[in-house]
């Protein structure tokens, strides 16, 4: 009872000094308040502003960004013992990073997490950077009998080369799923809309018919009405270009992106509308979780090479790509396109985007609710950091290994903010690589020294082992790196390049 009042206080105490600082709390800030109160926490601490001239600005000076220099080493476990061999890697290391991700950071899928049902929807012949594709729009129904109120449909568009000779390797991309290039009327089919267009008009207004008659050359619909469309997302053409397949999954589709939104989409369906405990995913880990119901379907489909399908991801949507490739082990490859914090960034660096930001109302929704016990000024447990974190992001990367795994960032001055801490990052991948290197692989070949490792100039190509780095000079995408990432995707592979 004691602890029950202690932490119904804080959660009060919390509420009225949100409450003091401006409107009545969302229906985020309420989920947040609850998880608070769950924990324990009585205040977080804010997150650093990307607004340089803001009391509480982000660090950006070198000088101060570790903090806490010293990281969990990769290597050896938690109860000391160094890890010596692959096969204790694989049977006793990677299960323990998994178990600490899980509960710590980004959270344990349900049991309860609800079977998924795909079907084509529509499909579309189209030409993509000049060549024919084969594009579906494909509709995952999810078993929502457990909690009928809650219905969710997750949306991806499968592109296929149309004249492929055998399975494709294929890219699964974080993105919204639309039709990327969608095919034109012929002469007949845009003369019947246009006269179905006219019927419609004169159906409202009979008086229109005059004007049509002294008029007979307008047409609403006709074969140049609607010029080509160039495909909205020129990765797309380079992945068709060279004999791949793309899947847009729309992650809107599967959990909403907002604290708000917890209670539906396959989070709340999961719970049958129950707010979230603890140790449950966050929406990263979701968005993850779907993207392997589509490798589930994609597995069923003969046009496609089920031993390399990959994971994309920009930003969040990076954070997302390398979750999903680290928790499930089919993903042959992932590209991971500047993730920041939460993704390879580590949470031990002071520079950009810490963990408070993180744990902030705007983003506490990617992560478990246990994460935000590391931002915690106040609560039952006591303060807590981002020392206090078990694991930091190299050993996330590392559970790509030995597969492949590309780190994709741009640079601040084409909009590729140093929010995202590409120092840091790169800090992050070189010290994964000795995973790969105890599991038979090649990692950067620049040694596993984070503590020394001074990132290489954009357009350094870091291609030769199954860990790779590159950071273009463009900005906040990794559509400049997509060739590399092809290239070297396919030696890798053994893939042949027309």
């Amino acid at each position: 009872m004691l602890l029950d009042s202690w932490r119904t206080g804080g959660w009060l105490l919390a509420a009225f000094l949100l409450s003091a600082a401006g409107d009545a709390p969302t229906a985020a800030e309420r989920d947040r308040l609850d998880m608070m109160r769950q924990l324990g926490i009585v205040q977080l601490r804010p997150g650093p502003s990307g607004d340089p001239s803001a009391p509480n600005a982000a660090n950006y000076d070198p000088a101060r960004a570790n903090p806490y220099p010293v990281w969990p080493d990769l290597l050896t476990m938690q109860d000391g013992r160094p890890v010596t061999s692959a096969a204790m890697w694989q049977r006793e290391r990677r299960p323990e990073l998994v178990e600490l991700f899980e509960r710590e950071i980004y959270g344990r899928v349900p049991p309860a997490a609800p079977s998924v049902t795909w079907r084509v929807d529509s499909a579309d012949r189209e030409f993509i950077g000049g060549r024919p594709a084969i594009a579906q729009q494909l509709i995952g129904q999810l078993d929502n009998r457990a909690a009928p109120q809650i219905a969710v449909e997750m949306r991806a568009t499968l592109v296929l080369p149309a004249n492929a000779k055998g399975p494709v390797p294929l890219l699964i991309m974080f993105a919204p799923a639309r039709y990327p290039a969608p095919s034109q009327p012929d002469a007949r089919e845009a003369a019947r809309l246009d006269g179905a267009m006219k019927a419609l008009l004169l159906q409202r207004d009979p008086s229109l018919a005059a004007i049509f008659a002294a008029h007979p050359g307008v047409a609403f619909v006709e074969p140049g009405s609607f010029p080509p469309t160039p495909p909205r997302d020129d990765r797309v053409t380079k992945l068709i270009a060279d004999g791949w397949g793309v899947a847009l999954l729309d992650t809107a589709s599967i959990q909403a992106d907002d604290g708000a939104g917890l209670r539906e989409g396959v989070i709340g369906l999961a719970n049958r509308g129950r707010a979230r405990t603890p140790e449950q995913w966050g929406a990263l880990r979701a968005w993850g979780w779907g993207a392997s119901r589509l490798l589930d379907y994609l597995a069923t489909r003969r046009e496609v090479d089920a031993a390399h399908v990959g994971i994309e991801g920009v930003s969040r949507w990076g954070k997302a790509a390398l979750v999903a490739a680290a928790f499930d082990e089919r993903f042959a490859m992932v590209l991971i396109g500047s993730s920041g914090e939460g993704g390879v960034k580590p949470h031990r660096r002071n520079l950009g985007e810490q963990v408070e930001n993180l744990t902030g109302a705007g983003s506490y929704h990617w992560m478990a609710g246990n994460f935000l016990r590391y931002g915690t000024e106040q609560g039952r447990l006591g303060r807590k950091t981002a020392a206090d974190i078990p694991v930091d992001a190299h050993e996330l990367l590392a559970l790509v290994a030995p597969r492949l795994a590309f780190v994709s960032y741009g640079i601040p001055a084409q909009g590729d903010a140093e929010w995202l801490d590409q120092q840091g990052s790169y800090m992050a991948t070189i010290a994964a690589g000795r995973a790969w290197t105890l599991l038979g692989k090649r990692d950067l070949g620049r040694g596993n020294d984070y503590r020394s490792a001074v990132m290489p100039p954009p357009s350094t190509d870091l291609l030769d082992g199954e860990l790779a780095w590159r950071q273009h000079e463009g900005g906040h995408t990794d559509a400049p790196n997509m060739d590399t990432f092809l290239r070297w995707a396919d030696g890798k592979i053994g893939r042949r390049r027309d």
